[in-house]
């Protein structure tokens, strides 16, 4: 008896349905892709229980005849594409010709559209697949989709649908997700008499940022822009002090098109780099325009898996674009966190912004004559030039200091691990072992690749006891730890003599050191090797810096933070742990209710 059957056209279009058609957000994501395939820059959007019982999509696109409206229900019939060229430069969100005869085939579907000449619409009714009617009706220009009673006549598949409050909220971050590069576009969703989407048009981008991360988030992001042969970058990143469990503020575009991929989620991760703890993940935006023909959207009937022809490109493009806009942000240690000068109100004489005479409270060595001077750090010249937050602030009252930024000035220890110093706009706390840390980070990496990594080596050479996993990881790369200053020999079996060290670890307990070493010689099949020697290296600083608890004199402290100072990336260590924190005078103030 024979075996093999060919599936009735009703079962394989129910099968081809639950690649594209998962939930009721699932079915929005590939109306709106037609809506704004279309051109619209009008589309309303109404649900109901989530959409599973009731989802309407109007937009003021171009529409359809009854012809094409016949037509947009047949299997791969699609108007994006002509040929087999086409598929290798798709400049549309859709393409596939499946989104409609998909979700007709579980559903109850209305679709009444118009072109902008005809004189009337055209409303063709289809149900589980089988269509029911076709008429005409009055309608604007533009294309209305119902899609009632989702999966009615797939039952096992509507027993997975989750709560009414879960689909909606998934409904509401692909809808956030889509429009995002659009800001032309008015949008708004409705859910049983409640808006809860409403995004006008709009040019300024922080409007559309501001839906997803929140006003205060999205107006601290900083701008980064890198174009290179083939691919342009621009992004939006939060600082990475900002950041979460999980990567789902991750949002990234090609060409427009709202895609998750692994490649340049790990590249906007290695942008940030060391300024992000392990296992925390930044919230950003990136948009990519590339050329169509080197990306291929081909992958997955969802639309958003992409493959790079030119993978390399596009990872190295992210990660300088992304760090190098943190390098250019932060300048020196006085910047970080500095105040806004539009964050403050303008002082003028008359119209003091605090509760009291400011001279009470200023530096009681200028209470007769009214002026408050600036500060300077004991020892340490300005090194930089900034704006002064105050606006009425000049030259004339202040010679020659008006616009300077110094050096932190240390004013003491807070349980002999954080450093108490002031600049003239502000108060830090810095972390005594996360600033060493990154600053001893930096030697060894320097030193390394100069292939001059200073070494001590022991009178008399010191016996370590390995176990067998550990003793085939360092027989294997021997001749790295040589290159990282330690020189072993093989006594036999798991015996190991250490003969040197690198000076730097000279004054900690160095077995303890070598043995967190070896793990990250162990990963390197995992990782990249530039990455296995970050790993290697941060082992090494973490363990030959000054620890939590460990009293410093004033001078260690001003040295420490004069070296800080000289350190690109200065605001974590190489854990990702941030180096210091700082509050504004403004907001001191505030905490004690001297400005009003």
């Amino acid at each position: 008896m024979d075996r093999i059957r060919v599936l009735s056209e009703d079962v394989a279009n129910k099968i081809a349905a639950g690649e594209v058609v998962e939930r009721p957000a699932s079915v929005i994501r590939e109306l709106l892709d037609n809506s704004l395939d279309a051109g619209a820059d009008r589309i309303n959007i109404k649900i109901d229980e989530g959409g599973k019982k009731y989802i309407r999509i109007n937009d003021n696109g171009l529409g359809m005849n009854r012809d094409d409206l016949l037509l947009s229900i047949e299997r791969h019939a699609t108007s994006k594409i002509l040929s087999e060229e086409d598929l290798f430069s798709i400049k549309t969100l859709g393409f596939r010709g499946e989104a409609l005869p998909s979700i007709a085939s579980v559903s109850r579907m209305t679709i009444t559209s118009r072109l902008k000449d005809d004189l009337v619409a055209h409303r063709l009714v289809i149900n589980g697949g089988q269509l029911k009617s076709i008429d005409e009706a009055g309608s604007p220009v533009g294309t209305s989709v119902e899609v009632r009673d989702l999966f009615f006549n797939v039952p096992a598949r509507r027993k997975f649908l989750r709560a009414v409050k879960t689909e909606t909220n998934h409904i509401v971050d692909a809808l956030s997700r889509i429009v995002l590069p659009y800001s032309n576009i008015q949008l708004r969703l409705d859910s049983s008499g409640r808006t809860l989407l409403n995004l006008p048009a709009s040019e300024n981008e922080l409007n559309r940022l501001s839906i997803l991360f929140g006003r205060d988030v999205a107006s601290s992001m900083i701008e980064a822009f890198l174009e290179t042969d083939g691919l342009s970058v621009k992004a939006f990143l939060a600082p990475p002090d900002i950041n979460r469990a999980r990567g789902d503020l991750i949002y990234t575009y090609v060409n427009k098109r709202s895609i998750r991929d692994r490649l340049v989620t790990r590249a906007i991760i290695d942008g940030y780099g060391q300024r992000l703890m392990k296992g925390r993940y930044p919230q950003a935006v990136v948009f990519m325009e590339i050329d169509p023909s080197l990306v291929d959207v081909n992958v997955h009937p969802t639309k958003q898996e992409v493959r790079f022809h030119q993978s390399r490109l596009v990872f190295q493009t992210l990660v300088a674009a992304i760090g190098g806009a943190f390098k250019d942000h932060f300048q020196s240690l006085s910047d970080i966190n500095s105040i806004r000068p539009d964050a403050f109100p303008i002082i003028r004489p008359g119209h003091s912004a605090v509760s009291e005479p400011e001279w009470e409270y200023s530096d009681s060595r200028n209470h007769l004559s009214g002026k408050t001077e600036i500060p300077m750090a004991r020892n340490t010249p300005p090194v930089r030039a900034a704006q002064e937050p105050y606006k009425d602030f000049s030259l004339h009252d202040h010679p020659s200091q008006a616009f300077i930024r110094e050096v932190p000035e240390v004013i003491g220890q807070l349980k002999d691990t954080y450093i108490l110093c002031q600049t003239f706009d502000g108060f830090f706390i810095v972390d005594q072992h996360a600033a060493h840390e990154r600053i001893v980070y930096e030697t060894l990496k320097k030193s390394f690749e100069s292939s001059k990594i200073e070494v001590q080596p022991f009178l008399i050479p010191q016996r370590l006891e390995l176990s067998t996993k550990e003793s085939r990881v360092v027989l294997k790369n021997f001749d790295q730890l040589i290159e990282l200053g330690f020189e072993l020999d093989h006594f036999g079996g798991n015996t190991f003599l250490l003969r040197s060290l690198p000076s730097i670890l000279s004054d900690v307990k160095w077995d303890n050191c070598l043995l967190d070493l070896i793990p990250a010689f162990g990963e390197g099949s995992n990782v990249s090797k530039d990455s296995m020697l970050d790993n290697m290296l941060t082992v090494m600083a973490c363990h030959g810096s000054i620890r939590a608890g460990q009293k410093m004199s004033h001078i260690e402290m001003t040295r420490l933070l004069e070296q800080l100072e000289q350190i690109d990336l200065f605001t974590n260590c190489p854990h990702g742990r941030p180096v210091f924190r700082k509050f504004s005078f403004f907001e001191i103030e505030k905490m004690f209710k001297r400005v009003i």
